[in-house]
């Protein structure tokens, strides 16, 4: 039982993760030339990493491990990365206000 509401709250945690960098991107950094650089999601990721491991394994909680910091630093990523693609590619997706 607190298998599935670890991995619940780790998909939460990266869902969250991935949408908040994507949006941020879009919205803030849209008239930044270095986040359209291709080494913007690998520091992105970096930093995460840095945060989010040592943050998640010193949790007291058992389902938050160090694989949790990590999916959550991909997850960020990814969402800086298709940030910047939205910003190249306007036309790829729909801005909601």
């Amino acid at each position: 039982m607190f298998e599935l509401l670890g991995l619940a709250l780790a998909t939460g945690l990266v869902a969250a993760g991935y949408t908040y960098s994507r949006h941020f991107v879009r919205q803030r950094l849209r008239y930044v030339d270095a986040v359209l650089s291709g080494s913007a999601p690998i520091m992105a990721t970096i930093a995460t990493a840095v945060v989010a491991i040592p943050a998640c394994a010193l949790m007291p909680l058992p389902f938050f491990t160090a694989l949790t910091g990590v999916f959550v630093a991909l997850g960020v990523g990814a969402g800086v990365k298709l940030g910047a693609r939205d910003i190249r590619d306007p036309a790829g997706y729909i801005e909601r206000r």
